[in-house]
Parts: C-alpha cells; sequence; structure tokens
C-alpha cells in the first residue's frame, strides 16, 4: 500500500495542533497576596486521596505560574469546590533582590500572556500545593532602585527649609540605600534607617528638628503614593496630595487613637505608615511601588518615573510643612473657604475608581476567586477573573470571560470566549449579590446624564459629609514639565468621581 505525502508549509504546521484541541490562555503568573496578612502562606502536600500534610509556606509577594493537580480525572478541590494549585516559582519575594528579580517576573508574564495550551494540568509527581484564593493575577513586577549613590551634599542644599533639607539628605544616606534592597521586610527597614540617620546625626540637628523631618517623610511618601501617579503636577494632584497630608495631620493632632496607628500627639509617622488607615503601606505593596525608596537620589533627577516623583514631592513639601507644623491661619490659606471645623475632623477620604468593582448593569456576571472549568478530560483553571454565566448544563453552566479596562471616562467593557466547550464548576456559581453600587462610587444623590463606571461605597460615607476643598496651586502639568502658573482647583464634593474627602467620621 502507497502512502501519500503531503507537504505542510511550516507556517501552516503550527496550526495542527489547535485543530485537535480547543486552545485556551495558559494560566498567568500569578502572585501571593493576602491584604495585611501574615508573612508566611502555608502549602500542603499532595496526598494519596486528595489534599495531604502542611509542608512549608511560600512568602507574601511570590510570583507563581499555577497548575491543576488532575488525579483520576479529577481536579484537587476542598469540598467547596476551590482548587488547591501546585507552582513553579518565578520570584521567590524571601529571597529577591536586584533588578534580576523585576525582569525575571516581566519575561515570565509577558511569556505567559501570549501562550496557549490544551489545558491546565500539572506535569506528574508534583508535591505542593496552595490554596488557589491566595493567588492573583497581578500585572506588577517587584520594585527595586537603580544601583548607584546619590551626593547628600548637593542634595541637602536643594532643600527649601531646614526639615526639607534634612530629608533629602537622608534620601541620599547610607542608612536609606538599604531599605529598599530585598523585598520583604521593607517598611520596618525604612523606620530602622531613620532611627540609624537621627542617631549618626544628632550633632547636626536637635532631636526635635531631626523626629519632624523624618514625619514629614513619612507623610510625603503617603502623599505621594495615596494619590495619582499620573496627574504628576498638575494642580488637581497637587492639591489631592495636600489633602492627604491634612488627613494625616488630623489623626495625630486634635485626637491620638491607638488603632489608628497613633502612638502619641504628633506622631504622622504613626498613622501616616499604618496599614489600616492607608493601605499603600501593605507589605506586598511596598514591594511593588517606590513607597519606601530613595526616591530623591541626585543621581537618578533625570532617571524616568523619579524625575516626576521629585518634582511632585517639590511641588508640595513646603505646603506639607505648613499643614503638620503650621497654625490654624496656615491650614485657611492652603485650603480657603471652609470651616476650621471641617478642616480639623477631615480625617477620611476614599478614590472612587479604586473601589469594589461591579457591573449592576450587567446579568450573570459572576467573580471567581478559584473554580474548575471541564471540557472531558482537560481542567482549566478560573481564577481571580469575573465571567459571564451562561446556559446550566450537566456539572455547572456555560460561560465566557468578562474583561474589563479601567479608563478615566469609565469601565470598558469586553466579552472573550476563550474557553468553548468548558464548563465551570456549578458549585462556584451563585447568581446572586452584587448590591451597595453606586454610579461611580459616589453619593447616591448623584445625578449624572450618562454612568459609565459603578463601584461599592466605604460603609463610614453617610457618617460624615463630603467635603470639597480648594487649593491655589502652581500648575506644571502631568508631566511636571510645565514652567508653572497659577492655577484654583477643587478636590472633592459630593459628586467628585475621582476624590471624595469626608470631614466629621470618627
Amino acid at each position: 500500500m502507497k502512502h501519500l505525502l503531503i507537504k505542510i508549509p511550516l507556517a501552516l504546521s503550527f496550526l495542527l495542533p489547535v485543530l485537535t484541541w480547543a486552545a485556551i490562555p495558559a494560566t498567568p503568573v500569578m502572585t501571593l497576596y493576602k491584604f495585611n496578612g501574615p508573612l508566611q502562606v502555608p502549602t500542603y502536600q499532595v496526598g494519596a486521596k486528595g489534599l495531604g500534610a502542611r509542608a512549608g509556606s511560600l512568602t507574601q509577594g511570590t510570583s507563581v505560574i499555577p497548575c491543576l493537580v488532575v488525579r483520576n480525572g479529577r481536579a484537587l478541590t476542598d469540598a467547596k469546590g476551590t482548587p488547591f494549585v501546585s507552582f513553579d516559582i518565578v520570584v521567590d519575594s524571601s529571597k529577591a533582590s536586584g533588578l534580576s528579580a523585576t525582569k525575571a517576573f516581566e519575561r515570565a508574564f509577558a511569556q505567559r500572556q501570549s501562550l496557549r495550551v490544551q489545558n491546565h494540568h500539572c506535569p506528574p509527581n508534583v508535591r505542593r500545593v496552595i490554596n488557589v484564593r491566595n493567588l492573583y493575577a497581578l500585572e506588577k513586577p517587584p520594585f527595586f532602585d537603580p544601583p548607584g549613590t546619590g551626593n547628600a551634599t548637593a542634595a541637602e542644599r536643594e532643600g527649601k527649609s531646614e526639615l526639607d533639607q534634612i530629608v533629602r539628605r537622608f534620601h541620599n544616606s547610607a542608612q536609606c540605600a538599604g531599605v529598599n534592597q530585598r523585598l520583604t521586610g521593607r517598611r520596618a527597614r525604612l523606620a530602622s534607617a531613620w532611627d540609624d540617620f537621627i542617631a549618626k546625626n544628632r550633632g547636626r540637628w536637635d532631636k526635635t528638628t531631626l523626629a519632624r523631618a523624618k514625619h514629614l517623610d513619612y507623610s510625603m511618601r503617603t502623599a505621594i503614593y495615596e494619590g495619582h501617579l499620573d496627574r504628576g503636577c498638575s494642580a488637581y494632584g497637587a492639591c489631592e496630595r495636600n489633602v492627604v497630608v491634612l488627613s494625616v495631620r488630623n489623626r495625630a493632632v486634635g485626637q491620638c487613637l491607638k488603632r489608628q496607628g497613633c502612638r502619641f500627639a504628633g506622631d504622622f509617622q504613626g498613622v501616616s505608615s499604618d496599614v489600616s488607615q492607608y493601605n499603600i503601606w501593605d507589605a506586598y505593596l511596598t514591594q511593588i511601588s517606590g513607597l519606601t525608596a530613595c526616591y530623591l537620589r541626585t543621581d537618578l533627577a533625570d532617571k524616568d518615573f523619579y524625575d516626576r516623583v521629585q518634582a511632585m514631592y517639590t511641588q508640595n513639601v513646603e505646603d506639607a510643612e505648613r499643614i503638620l507644623y503650621g497654625s490654624e491661619a496656615d491650614l485657611r490659606a492652603l485650603f480657603p473657604g471652609n470651616s476650621m471645623s471641617d478642616l480639623t475632623r477631615l480625617r477620611h477620604y476614599y478614590h472612587p475608581p479604586a473601589m469594589g468593582k461591579c457591573f449592576p448593569q450587567q446579568k450573570r456576571v459572576e467573580y471567581m476567586s478559584g473554580a474548575v472549568a471541564e471540557n472531558g478530560p482537560d481542567h482549566a483553571l478560573i481564577a481571580n477573573t469575573r465571567i459571564k454565566v451562561g446556559a446550566k448544563v450537566a456539572g455547572g453552566y456555560r460561560f465566557q470571560e468578562f474583561r474589563f479596562d479601567q479608563e478615566d471616562w469609565g469601565d470598558r467593557i469586553r466579552i472573550e470566549d476563550n474557553y468553548p466547550g468548558f464548563v465551570v464548576d456549578g458549585r462556584k456559581v451563585r447568581l446572586g449579590g452584587g448590591g451597595g453600587c453606586t454610579a461611580y462610587g459616589v453619593s447616591k444623590g448623584c445625578r449624572f446624564s450618562k454612568v459609565q463606571r459603578y463601584r461599592r461605597t466605604p460603609s463610614w460615607l453617610t457618617a460624615g459629609k463630603p467635603m470639597g476643598l480648594q487649593c491655589s496651586i502652581q500648575d506644571r502639568g502631568e508631566s511636571c514639565r510645565g514652567s508653572g502658573r497659577s492655577r484654583t482647583v477643587t478636590v472633592g464634593g459630593s459628586c467628585d468621581v475621582d476624590m471624595m474627602p469626608v470631614t466629621g467620621v470618627r
């Protein structure tokens, strides 16, 4: 019998596997993250009949590529259908240091985004698993300052006040240089670095002045990273930072609550870096931002990102010093048109776009913290994503991925059929909830001609009064490269869809 030989062009040959099974997206790089949670999260053995005994742990911020452990045609889950997944480590946050970790994450992230596979099964003989609900598909890589050192003397000369000079000298010191060399423990190392810097410089400045500089540094770090970095040196962005500093002041002046991080009157360091009050100080979030960086280093002044952050600091530091250490007359001058009572009771605010996402205008949308979908013998991990629930079938539901991009004007929604033929575990579908949403995440009384984003509101919103604060600022634009022109802006008010200061909340 003769065999017919058919030559297939090389480009077409790459398509042949797709014809034999439904190609689905590979599991993404996922990061271990539990807000304000323990540093170590347990992992477990794969037992003969399911989940085994505890076997070690992973450190918050570790990034992995997860896979499903499938035995005898069933994926390893708990009784409610939540998968326990095995993993390959991309970056171990307990060991990583330097820009090589950043590049490793970026490389793996890009590779996984473009990869299509038949299923999400693990290879044989994997030994450890973790609850997938501890993993999130987060895009930001580990952050490290570039190697190098600044000029402390030159930095000090750039300061406009004594406290500003000390802050700049600290950022260019050997003490600051050690803070961001590792991913874990950055918040504690920053505090220790300031203690060491103060001890070394007591001969130059008195104890009170050094302490005030430390508190100013912490307040400015919080103001810059609590605000929207992309607003740069625009008048709105600068006013937003002043509002954050005002909230820090009011948590340590006039009241001092231990539950808000305040250890003594005037403890701006304590309140501004308390994770329960300003979540940017969460252990993982400090790993992916420049919050604890030496961002005022003189050798970074012409580097992308650092040039803007330095300009933002310079734009606000004089106002911040007046807010923290000035008089009530300073507050009136910086925030005209508000009563002193409202100004000094402003301790809370939120950014509506960053609040909990919800889509009441869309039907049958479910958030999947972790579930398994099946298509015959193939299993797929559906985790940290939303789905559009389709028809009910044996074992669960047909579904499509519900994706959205957060734009300035609203949410750009798209429905993608990335898992054709797969059925998601019915135990993980509720087809309910989704309440507590308002248009743009602001007060219910606000009216808009067209709504293109919904968000949840904080539980304390009705306990206070939404407040607009007016600032007169030298506007240098989002790029921070403008020459500067005086501009008056208002941040907040009952229907500001970007920032909502609220006064009077206890």
